[in-house]
């Protein structure tokens, strides 16, 4: 038995949900002087997570984004948490609770945070494989891994948490039914015809709602294949979900002897105090003037009054506005006041417009100089104004007509009055929020987040929180800076505008127009894909080519040692065995590595540079084109089996994962877009982790966007259900060119849609409703960009002049790579990059073996030494030259009128690449962004501009006529000059 501290009083917390949770935070912010000793049993296997946003466990499928705080900081806020313990007893004459481990704990104080249990009805078939409830993460998980073997699922239950559980299978990609057994849907919040506003819209994503039924059993044998309603009737689903509603967890109390309200949970008093004094309790357990509130609202309030009381401050709770702002399956649902009100006098204004879906209804009273409640579906955008006008004791400021259409409730009358509530989870107004971002100079929303709380609930209002955030910065002259760079003012999204609109085709004209300097690293890549995306020029044109980070520049993917590797397209996976032969006597006859890629490609690694317009001649000549892994571009498009072998298959999902690869191929994008199609529910494509993915059904496919893997995984939304191949196709097209115009640069789609206000709600208007008017267009120029494609590969095959950049070296066609490769598995490999000194021969490269092909041996002092002609040299770009043992990488400036050039060799991993790196300039000193790790050194200096210890040395170059000579020091002194560097770069390292 675990002793009271005589010191400081024993509080023993049981529950550790969000309500729990806000109570133990009060206590730590309250309790200044730590005159109370917090003890918490958390009878899940996770402390606090957000229960309220359950449903985007699916979006991640981890529970770390839900966590309300992990285990660490209750041990630095000195609370104890028995994690998967339950309380299991409280001993009031002994004033103990005891664990389900048989832990007993002395208390001074109980507070009961149980919460509630989902309501089960007694239905004969609960016990069948298949059916679940709708309420911890441990509920989600089994729903994921039946969901995998299943087509259909039920919803018992139309209520919130029936609609929100809808909406989670909905989105697994299952054919959704939801059984109500009254009459219509959300009767506490909406009238008949608000309702039926609802039902359309909900039947409108392919969702079937079965209002009036009861069921009566659920069928199957070991697994769940149906259900019976009572009178007749019923559905064969594989699923049932059951979400019907919640019970007080009052069991500990009644154990105990507590009083008990009529219908459930411990009764309380102002104080939260329960019969005993001793023992509060608050959220969902408590009765308060017999109402058991199922919302977190009031459970936060009821945490802070008690928190309060316990402390010695005397606090009350009179009960709780049930006003409420609802997202229901994306559809907006909102009620404040009395929205059914029958008092004397009362008078009612309604709105409808069937095609929008937006219904509205709000009741004044007689005179119409006082709003009394209303009713809002379709669109809440100013629930906010109307719920502090209806609070207001003040008459109406505009007359009531003006109130009753969407949006007139944020008009400038409205708004001047009352303080709009923002945040209902906890209760922070308009009012309060502007003044903290004022007094406390806030610039975030995460600032204003954690200083407020609002948004840190269901997370419904957190637009309005970034509207409001960005209304006082622009008030107080703050200025929110998007620039590109320090080259451009503006945001990629306008620069995008700029360029369509005024017909800019390459760079030289953009920056001259409309920005400063000679560009970067940043830049001049960000705007080459924009420009592309717009007029769809070869990216390899002299106006284009030295703008492209390497990989988009040598149209390969740059590995160790300066190799690339390259990727063949072979759409949606398929690939005939003559062709699959050809890859291996490729890889064969010129020693690369290979190896089968995530996207159901073929990776052949380890080609040099001037080897790459060879290997790629043999390979278009056997049908292959480029694979674009290179790009920030449209990649690849998995695909499972389907129909064409799978026995589970609905659709030919190989043969459309084909025709989706071929016709984005090549579109570039802000970043790489990734894509897959799955032949049935068992999603073998993974098409739900891709940024773009189509699920078959049995009347076509869902269409889901905005997924990805890597560093942070995210589930893709549901766009669009049951569509044919011709409307899943014109929805694509619309998707990815909305994202090619509006995303910033390197911004994934998933990342994209998280930054965006209204989320895939909005994304949905705009791509299948056609919000902004500009489906057509956005269709339009996805046709053009599909008609000009070219293959990039072939393009530098079959022009010389393009090829000739490919040689390794401007001024000799002698090559070597100067890597060392070691065997294994079969295969060879770079070795791993050198930890200590490495001759400066050995940097660059090895001598040739035939001396009759070397350039001439250096003097044995400076000199000048010819290194080719100007039009050897890229415009605005580099290349190296060989001189002796040594490499220099040459550098033709072109916007700045000047000529550079540098050891080859980066000192960061030694690797001889500088010549290919992106120049630029950074407040006006001339640079080179090194290719491999984006290491930036002046041209003038040598000195690193990234803020390491690193530099190169750099030699004069002069321009007599067309020919191009640099100034070298001798053998001798250039390797010492080189070994000082690359000491200085093992120091760095």
């Amino acid at each position: 038995m675990i002793a009271r501290n005589r010191h400081r009083k024993t509080v023993v917390v049981i529950g550790n949900g969000m309500v729990g949770h806000r109570f133990c935070e009060r206590m730590v912010e309250y309790d200044v002087e730590r005159t109370h000793e917090i003890v918490a049993f958390c009878e899940e296997p996770r402390a606090a997570y957000d229960r309220v946003n359950l449903s985007k466990y699916f979006e991640h499928r981890e529970a770390e984004p839900l966590k309300l705080a992990c285990p660490s900081w209750y041990a630095d806020k000195e609370i104890t948490l028995h994690i998967g313990e339950r309380a299991t007893a409280i001993d009031r004459g002994k004033r103990l609770v005891v664990s389900s481990t048989g832990r007993e704990i002395e208390y001074d104080v109980v507070v009961l945070a149980t919460g509630s249990s989902p309501f089960v009805p007694a239905i004969p078939g609960l016990e069948r494989k298949g059916v679940f409830v709708y309420r911890t993460i441990e509920d989600l998980e089994g729903i994921l891994a039946h969901a995998g073997r299943a087509s259909s699922a039920a919803v018992i239950g139309g209520g919130l948490l029936g609609l929100e559980a809808a909406k989670a299978v909905r989105e697994l990609g299952l054919e959704t039914h939801v059984v109500e057994f009254a009459p219509r849907l959300m009767p506490r919040q909406v009238d008949e015809a608000g309702a039926r506003t609802l039902l359309e819209k909900i039947e409108a994503m392919n969702v079937r709602v079965h209002l009036g039924k009861s069921t009566r059993e659920i069928l199957g044998e070991d697994e769940v294949r149906g259900l019976s309603f009572e009178g007749g009737g019923g559905l064969d689903v594989d699923m049932v979900v059951i979400s019907a509603g919640i019970r007080p967890r009052d069991e500990l109390a009644r154990a105990c002897g507590l009083e008990i309200g009529r219908r459930g949970g411990v009764v309380v008093d102002d104080a939260m105090r329960t019969s005993d004094p001793d023992i509060f309790a608050i959220g969902e357990v408590a009765a308060h003037r017999e109402m058991v509130y199922g919302l977190v609202a009031p459970g936060y309030a009821m945490a802070e009054v008690a928190a309060a009381n316990l402390l010695g401050d005397s606090s009350l709770f009179p009960g709780f506005d049930l006003s409420t702002k609802l997202k229901l399956m994306g559809v907006d649902v909102a009620s404040f006041g009395d929205p059914f009100t029958e008092s004397d006098g009362a008078r009612a204004l309604t709105f409808h417009d069937p095609f929008g879906g937006v219904y509205r209804k709000l009741i004044f009273n007689a005179e119409g100089t006082r709003l009394l409640g209303g009713m809002l579906v379709g669109d809440a955008s100013d629930y906010g104004t109307l719920l502090s006008l209806c609070r207001s004791e003040e008459p109406l400021p505009i007359p009531p007509g003006d109130l009753v259409a969407p949006g007139r409730g944020t008009a400038p009358g409205a708004c001047s009055m009352g303080d709009a509530q923002v945040c209902s989870c906890n209760n922070v107004g308009e009012r309060r929020l502007r003044a903290t971002i004022r007094e406390r100079k806030l610039t975030t929303l995460a600032a204003v987040k954690d200083d407020t709380k609002a948004g840190t609930g269901c997370g419904g209002c957190l637009p309005r929180v970034a509207e409001l955030l960005k209304e006082e910065l622009q008030a107080a002259g703050a200025k929110v800076d998007n620039r590109l760079c320090e080259h451009f003012a503006y945001s990629r999204q306008e620069l995008y505008e700029i360029a369509m609109i005024k017909g800019i085709r390459t760079f030289g004209d953009l920056i001259a127009s409309h920005g400063s300097g000679q560009g970067c690293e940043v830049c001049k890549p960000a705007v080459a894909s924009i420009l592309a995306t717009i007029w769809n020029e070869n990216i390899l044109d002299p106006a284009h080519a030295t703008l492209q980070d390497t990989n988009d520049r040598f149209l390969a993917n740059i590995q160790r040692g300066g190799l690339y590797s390259v990727v063949p397209r072979i759409p949606g996976g398929e690939i005939t065995p003559e062709r699959l032969i050809v890859l291996g006597e490729v890889a064969r006859k010129y020693g690369l590595y290979t190896k089968i890629t995530g996207g159901q490609r073929i990776d052949l690694f380890g080609a040099p540079v001037h080897l790459l317009p060879e290997i790629w001649s043999e390979l278009i000549a056997a049908g292959f084109e480029s694979g674009h892994a290179y790009g920030k571009a449209v990649r690849t498009v998995k695909s499972c089996v389907g129909s064409t072998w799978c026995r589970f298959g609905v659709q030919d999902s190989v043969g459309f994962a084909i025709r989706v690869e071929l016709r984005y191929r090549g579109l570039r994008a802000p970043h790489k877009l990734k894509g897959g199609v799955s032949g049935c529910i068992r999603e073998c494509a993974e098409a739900q982790s891709k940024d773009f993915g189509l699920i078959a059904t049995e009347k076509g496919y869902n269409l889901y966007v905005c997924g990805n893997g890597g560093t942070r995984p995210r589930h893709a939304d549901l766009l669009a259900a049951d569509l044919d191949e011709e409307t899943a196709l014109r929805y694509l097209d619309r998707f990815l060119m909305y994202y090619i115009r509006t995303a910033d640069r390197l911004t994934r789609t998933s990342a994209w849609l998280e930054k965006m206000e209204g989320g895939i709600e909005y994304l949905r208007e705009v791509v299948v409703n056609d919000r902004l008017g500009i489906a057509d267009e956005l269709e339009r120029q996805m046709q053009g960009l599909v008609d000009s494609y070219q293959c990039e590969w072939k393009a530098v095959v079959d022009n010389p002049e393009k090829r000739r950049f490919f040689r390794q070296f401007a001024n000799t066609d002698v090559a070597s790579t100067g890597v060392e490769f070691v065997e294994e598995r079969g295969q060879k490999h770079p070795a791993g990059w050198p930890s200590d000194f490495v001759p400066v021969e050995q940097m660059g490269l090895q001598p040739p073996t035939d001396k009759a092909k070397r350039p001439p041996e250096p003097e044995d002092r400076t000199s000048w030494v010819y290194v080719g002609k100007v039009g050897d040299f890229p415009l605005d770009g580099g290349r190296a030259i060989r001189h002796g043992d040594a490499e220099i990488a040459v550098f033709r400036f072109d916007s700045r009128g000047e000529w550079y050039a540098s050891q080859n060799t980066c000192p960061h991993r030694s690797e001889a690449i500088l010549a290919r790196g992106i120049l630029g300039d950074q407040q006006g000193i001339p640079k080179v962004a090194c290719p491999m790790h984006k290491k930036t050194f002046s041209l003038e200096s040598g000195e690193c501009l990234s803020g390491d210890s690193l530099r190169v040395n750099v030699f004069p170059v002069r321009v007599e006529g067309d020919d191009v000579y640099v100034e070298l020091p001798p053998a001798k002194e250039r390797q010492d000059r080189a070994r000082a560097t690359h000491l200085c770069s093992l120091a760095c390292v």
